[in-house]
């Protein structure tokens, strides 16, 4: 058997190394700038969050939902049509699904939680545009959110401390000025 000829063998090998050790980095760093991206993205859209049309929009939105006698839809869906924004965006892992709930989860979910109480307005918009997307990204996040909490805690009563949670949040959306 022959011996193995290093003076030959120790630049390939060597070669082999810092590729592998550059696509290591390299891939290391283009994970680093999604991270920052998707950090700088959920910054903006805080900041588009709290702008004063947005913010008269959730108080409008809010006080229509706490409406006994509300119609069969509200006057503006900026703030349904937002969350179904950040829903899109989080779902094709543009936006770090750990950053969106922690940054808008109560609001998202509380939302839900009232487009869904006492009936499913959701799914009534889909029959009646025979349109089964309408809001589905902001469903799907909403979900994904309640799913995560549900497992934080299993023995909860969720249900109940949802709708109380809920119920807290939108009724401090209707006191929201338009100015921040």
């Amino acid at each position: 058997m022959a011996a193995i000829d290093w003076t030959l063998w120790a630049p390939i090998l060597g070669t082999w190394v810092l590729v592998i050790g550059t696509l290591a980095f390299a891939y290391w760093q283009l994970r680093q700038n999604q991270r920052l991206h998707s950090t700088s993205t959920l910054l903006e859209l805080r900041e588009r969050f709290y702008n004063p049309r947005l913010r008269q929009a959730r108080k409008s939105l809010s006080t229509w939902l706490l409406d006994p006698n509300r119609g069969e839809e509200p006057g503006n869906f900026e703030v349904g049509i937002f969350f179904e924004l950040l829903g899109s965006l989080t779902r094709a892992h543009i936006l770090d699904r750990r950053l969106v709930r922690k940054a808008f989860g109560t609001w998202v979910t509380s939302y839900y939680t009232f487009l869904n109480e006492p009936r499913p307005l959701f799914e009534r918009w889909r029959k009646e545009t025979n349109d089964p997307l309408i809001f589905a990204d902001f469903e799907w996040l909403a979900k994904l959110i309640i799913n995560y909490e549900r497992q934080l805690d299993p023995k909860a009563d969720f249900e109940k401390s949802m709708l109380e949670e809920a119920r807290s949040v939108i009724e401090g959306e209707t006191q929201l000025e338009a100015t921040g």
